[in-house]
């Protein structure tokens, strides 16, 4: 067969190996710098907020976006989901780690001087709060506002005689034949309820003897939770009726199909949701993988922490569900029906645009368009040409980094390609170029967090999946999860190798690239090539004491380094230099990060922080951060990319370029412990000029007075400003870069 180019001798090869580590050992002796020592100066005990209720409010906001009356009333329903959703995870997760820490005696005082207890109690007040408004609303308010659009949840007694027996039809062919009715009675102990599935609780009579009895009826989690009343298909005018019934009130119609001959008293829903954090000891655990799986499985039966009832539930089947489940009072959330309103995600499929976001398709990057115009997709002569800073869902991922894989799985000359994957899509392209590099004899080597929260089955399958295609499928350091987002490729140039290198703050998922604000660069610099090699040789074999240049790299020197930038401003400040330090994160925790950006902010350096969930930080408190500003920015994408600038006005700067000038860098890591102690995080940073200017205006944007967002204020609380003075609606920053990139594309 003919060589599409020519194929280098084993000699040749060994002398580009030979020229390659000797250009990386140039790199490192021409970008060496110096520490600084931190300081050390007393700051007040109540400096942090509690992260957990810091949380409850960053929800809060969330909700604010579903009471929000300018957003179309099904973005409000899919955000009401949201709300719903999320507070389900802080169950699973935060609140199920803490008593899990509180009944072992190893749970300590937060940072915020709240023993653990006093923590739980703060949790509960506020959470049965805010679920109870959070559910109020969405029955009060966006129901009603639905059924005024014709999308309407009905009651089994509001439908007409047809409708009912077109419904029993579907129950008895579609339904009924799934159901298992659970009695309970000295033959058949209480059921196990499986976290968060919707139940009903049945109390039934039997006529004969007087006796009354308890039973439990699943419903069937492999159902849509809303079934359509009627047979209106997408093509039907716009005015007709969106009628749904939800399936519980669907089978309480026909309990007595499941019960015959006995009298149904009441038939509430419940819900419970159990601790479904994982916790693996891979020091112990011989395969990681099949310790997963047995970790999984131990998931499912994991302690209730809490109780949903149906708040017209009597105080008798209250009670014996809440003994039977082993739940306090406190964990027994009283709602009005229908529970779990994540059911809100199902109306998304509703063919209803003018109710819904304008839609919005992401064009190509401008970089790697100009190269397409000029020639057929060569996404590896537009990185040759300059770095590409890459900003989604504004840029398309599918004609970005999607196309870069593909093209590297497909291209010849591409030796190696090296992946980090913590969370992809169902159908993965990732995963198919990965396999289809494989199957051409390329050099593939996978790096699978099978730790990646709640996606732990479906990366376990992708591993599974990957090695069977015969790529090299490695898990990552022990004790550590591999958060990071890189891909490496080697390609052959002529008579050397080229590495082509892409760092992102997102995941490989082409769906949430469509729903998330990243960022990512595109390089092809020595510098960035060498940095991921080692990288990659860290994080599959054995290579401790890896050294990086453009890279900060968690837990060794993310934390570090920023607090040496930190520092390093807090010097100019007081030397009368400019001095400011810009972050956009989604949560800022770490009190070591937090207390030098108040001392910092002391010392006169003007701290701007864009932030999207939790934030421990005090700003604007006399004395101790009067030059600290916090905004947070929801909308309808989620804000996820993480920036870190600095003005950087007296040196020294790692790498090429002046010793002075702004410093700015991209990466994967948030301000918390997770990330900069147990995870391996990469931070990169930016070098063009123009890409850096960028950077920081994208966050001065998101920051600025004019544009829609929520104030943080000294006591912990949220303002949020979404208009002006005369009342006239501020900036919303997420619609205005989704109008520039589509003017950019009209003038192309």
């Amino acid at each position: 067969m003919a060589q599409i180019f020519n194929e280098p001798s084993r000699a040749q090869l060994k002398m580009q190996i030979a020229e390659h580590i000797a250009e990386d050992e140039k790199i490192d002796r021409s970008l060496e710098i110096e520490d600084t020592n931190p300081r050390h100066e007393p700051l007040p005990k109540d400096r942090f907020f509690d992260r957990e209720i810091s949380w409850i409010k960053f929800n809060k906001r969330v909700l604010e976006l579903a009471q929000d009356e300018s957003v179309p009333v099904l973005e409000r329903a899919n955000f009401s989901a949201i709300f719903a959703s999320n507070l389900d995870e802080f169950f699973m997760v935060r609140v199920a780690g803490l008593k899990r820490r509180i009944d072992t005696g190893i749970a300590v005082t937060a940072a915020s001087g709240l023993s653990p207890r006093q923590q739980l109690r703060a949790i509960s007040e506020q959470a049965h709060k805010i679920s109870l408004q959070h559910a109020r609303y969405t029955i009060d308010h966006i129901l009603p506002d639905l059924a005024a659009e014709k999308i309407v949840l009905l009651k089994w007694s509001e439908l007409t005689i047809s409708e009912q027996e077109h419904l029993s039809q579907f129950f008895r062919r579609q339904v009924f034949p799934v159901l298992t009715p659970l009695a309970v009675d000295p033959a058949h102990p209480f059921p196990y309820i499986s976290g968060n599935s919707l139940n009903l609780a049945v109390i039934v009579e039997n006529p004969v003897s007087g006796k009354s009895h308890f039973a439990r009826v699943k419903i069937p989690d492999n159902m849509p939770r809303l079934v359509a009343v009627g047979d209106r298909t997408s093509d039907e005018a716009a005015d007709e009726r969106y009628g749904f019934i939800t399936m519980e009130n669907l089978l309480i119609a026909h309990l007595d199909a499941l019960f015959p001959g006995m009298v149904i008293k009441e038939a509430r829903g419940f819900r419970v949701t159990r601790n479904e954090d994982i916790d693996v000891e891979e020091d112990d655990a011989e395969n990681l993988l099949n310790a997963m799986e047995k970790e999984l499985l131990r998931r499912r039966f994991g302690p209730p922490i809490r109780l949903e009832l149906n708040e017209e539930t009597s105080p008798f089947l209250s009670h014996l569900l809440a003994v039977q489940l082993r739940v306090s009072d406190d964990e027994v959330y009283r709602l009005p029906a229908p529970l779990d309103l994540s059911v809100l995600f199902e109306l998304q499929k509703i063919d209803r645009a003018d109710l819904k976001f304008k839609p919005f398709i992401p064009p190509t990057n401008r970089q790697i368009a100009e190269v397409e115009s000029s020639r057929a997709q060569d996404i590896f002569a537009a990185i040759r040409e300059s770095d590409i800073l890459l900003h989604h869902p504004y840029d398309s991922f599918s004609t970005s980094v999607q196309a870069f894989l593909a093209q590297a799985a497909a291209d010849p000359k591409v030796l190696a390609i090296k992946q980090t994957l913590y969370r992809t899509s169902g159908n993965s392209p990732i995963i198919d170029a990965l396999v289809d590099a494989a199957h051409a004899g390329k050099q593939v080597l996978a790096l699978v967090e099978i730790k990646a929260r709640f996606d732990e089955e479906a990366n376990i399958a992708w591993a599974r999946k990957l090695e069977r295609a015969g790529v090299h499928v490695v898990y990552g350091i022990v004790g550590l999860k591999t958060h990071c987002k890189l891909s490496l490729v080697v390609r052959q140039e002529g008579d050397s190798l080229r590495r082509y290198c892409h760092v992102g703050t997102g995941n490989y998922n082409p769906k949430t690239a469509r729903q998330y604000t990243d960022l990512g660069l595109l390089t092809c610099d020595p510098v960035v090539g060498q940095d991921l090699t080692r990288l990659f040789n860290q994080l599959s074999g054995y290579a401790p004491k890896s050294s990086f240049h453009r890279l900060l790299v968690a837990p060794r020197s993310v934390r570090a380094g920023l607090i040496e930038r930190i520092h390093r401003e807090e010097d100019a400040a007081r030397a009368g230099k400019e001095a400011w330090v810009k972050i956009k994160v989604n949560s800022l925790v770490d009190e070591k990060c937090i207390d030098a950006l108040y001392r910092a902010s002391q010392a006169g350096v003007k701290v701007d922080i864009v932030e999207r969930g939790i934030c421990a930080l005090k700003p604007g408190v006399p004395g101790l951060s009067d030059n600290i500003r916090v905004r947070s920015i929801l909308g309808r994408f989620l804000e996820h990319s993480r920036v870190f600038a600095f003005a950087n006005s007296q040196g020294p700067q790692i790498g090429e370029g002046p010793l002075n000038g702004p410093e700015v860098w991209i990466g994967s890591a948030d301000l918390m412990h997770r990330n900069l102690d147990r995870r391996v995080e990469t931070l990169i940073r930016i070098t063009s000029p123009d890409e850096v200017e960028e950077l920081i205006n994208y966050v001065d944007f998101q920051m600025a007075d004019t544009t829609s967002s929520w104030h943080m204020k000294g006591d912990g609380s949220y303002v949020r400003h979404s208009t002006d003075d005369q009342g006239n609606p501020l900036i919303d920053c997420q619609e205005a870069l989704i109008n520039q990139h589509l003017r950019q594309r009209k003038h192309r």
